[in-house]
């Protein structure tokens, strides 16, 4: 209970950080909310499926300026439910994006239990091409040794005019035997659906292939 409060005062630690004195910054940034909904196939990511049936996936998210601070879901319709409700926030500087995450899989959320997990992860994004390195461990350990008790992803992408192509390696959780290796193979492409004049549907999908485990998937979604 004391970690859940501890990780939820600093959330809102980082809040009150970035968010602009409203005298002297109001005319500078400024402050949005946005929500939405995709729905897919399959819940796919980082080179594994989670759960059967379609995934709905939810988000809310308020942003000031460079900062943001939301929650993301992931619930899927089949018999082998991924239940999934994260908080994060991040800030961006430039090409250059930071965030904490807070992953919880369900059970008492006051209970900081083996349900949690945090992640701090940075990105850079330069034109088409992007990358990311995340760390993921679990916060009730002590003495968190960088690389030996938390699982490492890296990943680098390009977006060409039609599609896009991702590769991704990581260890622990992502690999089959738990030894850093390439863990994601993807291509991905998005379209517009016209449904009216003033309004289209977008629709994205995805192939995947995980080398270490053999995985390998297709999902298609809707955004609304």
């Amino acid at each position: 209970m004391k970690k859940t409060l501890l990780i939820t005062a600093s959330l809102l630690l980082l809040l009150v950080t970035f968010i602009p004195n409203a005298n002297a910054q109001e005319e500078e940034k400024s402050f949005s909310w946005d929500t939405g909904l995709d729905i897919y196939s399959s819940y796919l990511w980082r080179g594994a499926k989670f759960g059967t049936g379609a995934a709905f996936q939810p988000y809310v998210e308020f942003s000031v300026g460079d900062f943001a601070i939301g929650g993301w879901g992931s619930v899927n319709t089949g018999g082998d439910e991924a239940f999934e409700m994260d908080l994060y926030a991040g800030y961006s500087f430039g090409p250059v994006s930071i965030a904490v995450t807070d992953y919880y899989f369900g059970g008492d959320w006051t209970e900081y239990s083996m349900n949690h997990y945090l992640e701090p992860s940075a990105s850079l994004e330069l034109g088409d091409f992007s990358a990311m390195a995340a760390f993921m461990f679990l916060p009730e350990m002590e003495d968190v040794k960088f690389g030996e008790e938390m699982d490492m992803y890296f990943e680098a992408g390009y977006s060409f005019e039609s599609f896009s192509i991702g590769l991704g390696a990581g260890d622990g959780q992502y690999t089959s035997d738990g030894d850093f290796n390439i863990c994601n193979i993807n291509i991905g492409t998005s379209k517009e659906i016209p449904i009216t004049e003033e309004f289209s549907l977008p629709v994205s999908g995805t192939i995947m292939l995980n080398p270490s485990t053999g995985g390998f998937h297709i999902a298609v979604g809707i955004s609304l």
